[in-house]
């Protein structure tokens, strides 16, 4: 073992691991066409399903063996599985391990978080987000306030193709300071701003004597919930910054960076090293959030590095945002851009007053499509506040109640899942591989089931799961949510893995997809390197692959 980890330094990697797990863990070393190699004996294990339990587990006595040989495995000594694959159909069990023990679920919780939202805005809700003339009109003049009513539309634009859908990378930026790779989707990110701003000049508006304001009354920022949804979201409340290398060791870094909204100033001294030289660039932002610094070096022969950071002020930064679109526009905006938000000037309400411009979002369905092929943590999230809404609220947690509604309507046992948050991130988080796999059965039986189901990673095909089993025969075959919740051990200088988990539907053919899960809680690393999890992760790709692969009987 290697020398003692810092605290610091384990938490770190821990982060960087968890990265790591939700978008690449199940895409790396992961071939699930290759059988592992039998073992040489069978070693006693708490974890090895070898007959079914007490608590009425069923249906072990089938399961392919290569994936008992991985629940058999040494370093699962203290580790605790689950499993469950039923036929939605016919209601059948065809495997079952502990299926109403209570799991850290990871992001597989966003099966529930999402469902909700879905039902109950509806698959084609629009967000329609609205400016207002709050003022008086002397011809193209107007005396008064441009107010932007945010209406929690997640991307506002920023993601939306020509053709109406939501762009998505397979690993997004929202996660591009834990993990290499990332990248950008090609859109405008201040799309549906620069939309408003052309829609009040064609309203005959080019002056305002007066102030642009965002309204973000719609509901309160809940920092329970992290990341934190707010009402106006521009860009996931990201500034992304790409640093690019040098023609030579020693050159300068090159830097862009986006959206380019006044206040916010970046500057870099990030500099070029040799090819094959460490590239590690730190990002420091002071006031507010809206002065960015980029330090340290990236390698001559490497890939362009994206990092993020966060836009400490969200409605500020739309204000100002919308004040340079619409001068760009042809509107001319007396008030100082570079002021604050001056929300004491909101009127009461919005009767009476002229809307002079609206962006309307793509459906929500494309969102959720969004939420659940990246593992989008702000617009789970978002999804609870959204909830509160139609419950006429503007405090996030009345989220809960309208989700627990919807789950009692849709047959989902809720007492055997624990939600603190939209993204199965807090600490509190616990479901069962029960809760689970009675929501995905729900939308088997509903006129959106194929929505539902591509709308989650596909294995080797896209999502999290895209560069995973691309030549094995479950290749397209798995349709799956994934999860991961890691920590540090400094007692023993190692990784914690709270839980892997995965959970979606197999393809078994014929029109028949059974719903499953599987997941491990407990595990470990051998030592603090991140990816050391990958390992674990491999295992629940492989038992995902062995599941579709395994023929059972109907």
């Amino acid at each position: 073992m290697s020398g003692p980890i810092h605290p610091a330094r384990l938490r770190r990697a821990a982060a960087a691991a968890g990265a790591a797990l939700l978008f690449v863990a199940l895409a790396q070393g992961t071939a699930a066409g290759t059988d592992p190699p039998p073992p040489t004996t069978t070693p006693s294990s708490p974890t090895a399903p070898s007959s079914p339990s007490a608590s009425g587990d069923t249906g072990l006595g089938g399961l392919d063996p290569r994936i008992t040989a991985i629940m058999r495995k040494p370093e699962y000594r203290n580790a605790q599985w689950g499993l469950l694959q039923t036929d939605p159909d016919t209601g059948r069990v065809v495997h079952s391990l502990f299926p109403e023990q209570f799991f850290i679920p990871g992001s597989t919780a966003k099966l529930l978080s999402v469902s909700g939202p879905w039902q109950t805005l509806g698959a084609d809700h629009r967000f329609v987000t609205p400016v207002y003339a709050v003022g008086e009109r002397d011809g193209a003049t107007l005396t008064g306030d441009l107010d932007l009513v945010a209406q929690g539309d997640l991307t506002m634009g920023g993601r939306t193709r020509p053709d109406g859908t939501v762009a998505y990378t397979d690993l997004d930026h929202t996660y591009a300071n834990d993990f290499p790779g990332a990248t950008l989707t090609p859109e405008n990110p201040l799309a549906g701003i620069d939309l408003l701003a052309r829609q009040v000049r064609d309203a005959g508006i080019t002056r305002v004597d007066g102030d642009v304001i965002v309204d973000s009354r719609l509901f309160l920022p809940d920092p329970e919930l992290v990341p934190t949804p707010t009402p106006l979201i521009i860009n996931d409340n990201l500034i992304d910054l790409m640093t690019t290398p040098g023609d030579r060791a020693g050159a300068a870094a090159g830097l862009d960076w986006r959206p380019k909204v006044a206040p916010y100033r970046v500057t870099s001294t990030v500099k070029t090293v040799a090819a094959g030289k460490p590239t590690a660039v730190t990002v420091t932002a002071t006031d507010g959030g809206t002065r960015i610094r980029l330090s340290g070096t990236i390698a001559a022969d490497a890939e362009p590095l994206l990092r993020t950071s966060p836009i400490g002020d969200p409605a500020a930064f739309g204000r100002v945002a919308l004040i340079e679109a619409l001068e760009r526009a042809g509107v001319h905006v007396t008030a100082d851009p570079s002021g604050p938000n001056p929300v004491a000037r909101l009127p009461r309400d919005y009767d009476g007053r002229p809307r002079v411009a609206a962006y309307t979002s793509p459906p929500y369905a494309q969102y959720a499509k969004l939420i659940l092929k990246v593992s989008h943590n702000l617009g789970a999230n978002l999804g609870i506040c959204l909830l509160a809404v139609t419950a006429d609220s503007n405090q996030c947690p009345a989220g809960f109640p309208v989700l627990a509604d919807f789950l009692d309507r849709a047959g989902v046992d809720r007492e055997q899942a624990q939600l603190m948050d939209g993204r199965g991130g807090n600490p509190a988080d616990r479901a069962t591989p029960q809760v689970l796999v009675q929501m995905l059965t729900y939308w088997q039986h509903g006129p959106d089931a194929r929505m539902f189901r591509e709308a989650l990673p596909v294995l080797g095909v896209d999502g999290l799961l895209a560069d995973n089993c691309r030549s094995c025969p479950a290749r397209g075959k798995v349709f799956a949510k994934t999860g991961a919740a890691v920590g540090g051990d400094a007692l023993n200088d190692r990784l914690a893995v709270g839980a892997i988990t995965i959970a979606g539907y197999l393809d078994k053919g014929g029109g028949r997809f059974d719903t499953f899960y599987a997941g491990v809680n407990g595990a470990s690393t051998p030592g603090a390197d991140p990816t050391e999890v990958l390992s674990i992760a491999n295992d629940l790709a492989l038992i995902a692959a062995y599941l579709q692969e395994s023929s059972s009987a109907p």
